[in-house]
């Protein structure tokens, strides 16, 4: 029987790229069969419009009747999940799922449970905000410290897991604290860690980027109570 490979993608007000993105994934070369499931967080810019009018075998679209936040989405795709393996799949076109081979080949060949693309290991990059970058590696050194890991880019979107090590996480975050939340979970169950450079085709704030510094004070306070309490 063929592997498959679940591709979980939460959703909040991107109707200028949703699109584009799921022709990006569907068209995405892989040697395993696929299922995209889409987690529409209660966009209100009429991107649940366009999502409400998919009927395409291969993608199950989920709906929010309130905005919980990103962690929510994933937690809700993750319930969904019929694959072997499972990769986190922003809306937005920064990660290039064409990737998604280089992601899977840990997992696929043994070596791994779980693989995060690292944007700082030499991947092509959009130049963008030095205290982003600045704040990137305060809370992925002090994650690794935290955890006794030594990740380049705990923040990454791209995380790929076998899909039995993503539902034992028993994720709790809602919003963006899903990723040292992730990162403790996985450091703890000591599962094996791999990363692989990735490319990273970065937003500003005028073209719809939504992480602020608040939740990079979030992340900090997740960080610190995924590890002890």
């Amino acid at each position: 029987m063929a592997q498959k490979l679940s591709i979980l993608m939460p959703v909040y007000n991107e109707v200028n790229t949703i699109e584009e993105i799921i022709r990006r994934v569907m068209a995405a070369e892989l040697l395993l069969e696929r299922e995209l499931i889409i987690v529409d967080d209660c966009s209100k810019d009429g991107t649940r419009d366009k999502l409400q009018k998919i009927n395409q075998p291969g993608i199950k679209v989920l709906f929010h009747e309130h905005n919980k936040g990103k962690g929510a989405a994933v937690r809700t795709a993750i319930g969904a999940i019929t694959g072997d393996f499972a990769i986190i799949q922003d809306a937005d076109l920064e990660y290039d799922p064409r990737e998604y081979g280089k992601l899977l080949e840990p997992l696929l060949d043994g070596r791994a449970d779980v693989v995060y693309g690292s944007r700082f290991l030499g991947g092509p990059h959009r130049v963008l905000y030095f205290w982003h970058y600045v704040g990137n590696q305060f809370l992925t050194t002090f994650s690794n410290a935290i955890n006794n890991i030594n990740l380049s880019d705990m923040e990454t979107c791209y995380k790929a897991f076998k899909a039995d090590v993503m539902r034992s996480l028993d994720l709790k975050s809602n919003r963006f604290g899903i990723e040292p939340e992730i990162t403790a979970k996985v450091a703890r169950r000591h599962c094996r860690i791999y990363e692989v450079p990735i490319s990273y085709s970065g937003r500003g704030y005028e073209e719809g980027k939504k992480i602020t510094w608040k939740d990079g004070l979030s992340a900090l306070w997740c960080i610190i109570k995924f590890r002890f309490f």
